[in-house]
């Protein structure tokens, strides 16, 4: 039997690299997957829904999108949040604003989908799943915004994790390494590609913490860093 078969399932920032792949990878798990973004989805596939212009750092809007989604699906089974954002930059060089946009486009988003899903998980006793980094739990240079910003992430999980023990509902949070994505080669063109974690990969993982099989799992964070 496929991971989410009969699940209904929602992906965050659903028209990014990681995104589209983790709808793809969901949809053959067996799931109904409805994406969201602010940008306009473009993927169209059998069993798959996307709601462009959807706004999560505006915490009435995403509300609004998930009672939405509950009402035209029934239910809704898991949330997989994978809207964010990277930039690299050291703090003496580098833009205050920074900061409050890493803040904004990864623990505001994910905070906001939380909280507007979180109704519906507590009826369907489902799961959620966030996408932390490897990077905050150790930053290198350069990696000041986003790693503070992926350590948000992570302690929100965590604590998200310990109100939702009674209600049943697991969340979790993958911390991955470099993504195999196209921006990234281009970014660092001497890099050893196969060393990185494929956005297949990860989408991989995700669906095992959307799932059954992941039932005994809540608050952990979970590397998931190729060979990097």
């Amino acid at each position: 039997m496929a991971l989410l078969e009969n699940k209904i399932i929602v992906v965050t920032g659903a028209q990014g690299n990681v995104g589209s792949t983790m709808v793809r990878t969901a949809l053959a798990e067996g799931a109904t997957v409805i994406g969201l973004d602010y940008a306009t989805i473009t993927l169209e596939a059998e069993g798959f829904e996307g709601f462009s212009g959807v706004d999560l750092c505006d915490a009435a809007a995403s509300r609004d999108v998930f009672i939405s989604i509950e009402k035209q699906y029934g239910r809704i089974d898991g949330l997989a949040n994978i809207a964010g954002g990277f930039c690299w930059e050291t703090l003496a060089d580098g833009d205050a604003g920074s900061w409050e946009k890493m803040f904004r486009i990864n623990v505001l988003t994910a905070s906001n989908a939380c909280r507007g899903a979180l109704p519906a998980m507590i009826r369907s006793r489902g799961k959620i799943v966030n996408i932390g980094a490897a990077g905050a739990t150790k930053a290198g240079a350069g990696f000041g915004p986003y790693a503070a910003a992926k350590a948000g992430v992570a302690k929100l999980t965590e604590s998200l994790a310990e109100e939702c023990k009674a209600d049943n509902v697991c969340v979790n949070a993958v911390l991955p390494s470099v993504i195999d994505t196209e921006l990234n080669r281009k970014d660092m063109p001497d890099a050893d590609y196969s060393a990185w974690v494929t956005p297949a990969q990860l989408s991989g993982v995700l669906c095992f913490l959307l799932s059954a099989q992941a039932d005994a799992i809540t608050g952990a964070l979970l590397p998931v860093t190729g060979r990097v």
